[in-house]
Order: structure tokens, then sequence, then C-alpha cells
């Protein structure tokens, strides 16, 4: 689906919004107009991959906890960014555990934005 990856950058950017601790970087909140291209096509693949495993699973994946929807999300970016960088920074790949705690949060948002996108509810 072609707004795929906008459904996930505003999903991206409303979570931001709402669990970054104080101000976020200028990166974190780009518009969709403005997001490189790599990120852009990174975006799409992975709302792709989440909407997938929602038609895969009859939309028994929105049955996942917050959670496992989020670590989906976020292991789906990582590959991602193997796919788009030679030699990625550890925090651009750091395992769920790892991440902070708003990314994690706004990861789960992405999963329950695109279930809502896909007519699932979550």
């Amino acid at each position: 689906m072609s707004n795929d990856g906008r459904i996930f950058r505003e999903a991206w950017i409303a979570g931001v919004k709402k669990h970054f601790p104080g101000e976020p970087k200028p990166g974190y909140i780009t518009p969709w107009e403005d997001t490189p291209d790599w990120e852009r096509e990174a975006a799409a693949a992975v709302c792709g991959q989440v909407r997938d495993l929602i038609a895969a699973s009859g939309g028994k994946a929105a049955k996942l906890t917050r959670e496992q929807q989020g670590r989906f999300v976020a292991l789906c970016w990582t590959a991602q960014i193997f796919k788009h960088f030679e030699d990625p920074k550890p925090s651009y790949v750091a395992d769920w555990a790892e991440l902070p705690q708003w990314q994690r949060e706004t990861d789960s948002d992405i999963f329950g934005a695109v279930l809502k996108a896909s007519g699932v509810e979550g």
C-alpha cells in the first residue's frame, strides 16, 4: 500500500511527541515530506511487514501484548537499518531491552496504528 510509509511515520512522530522526555531531536519529528528516501523506504517496508503479520494471522496479531507488538516493529526496523547501512552505529540496532522506554512505547504505538489502518481493533 502506497500509504504505508506515511502511516508509520505519522505514528512515529505522534509517539515521539507523546513519549519522548523533553524536547525531541528535530530529526525525530521531521515531516514525511522531508524524510530521507531510505527512511521512507524503511518505514513503508516495516509497515508492510506489520500489515502482512496482521493479515497472515487473520487479525489475531491484535491479541499480541503491547510489548510483543512493539518488539515486532523494533525487530523489523533493525533489519531495515542493516539493509540501508553497511556498518550501523550500535544504538541504531540495539535490542529491545536496550531501547529507551520512549522508543519502546512509540514502536508499540506504531503497531497499533497499523492495526487501526488495517481495520482491525487492537
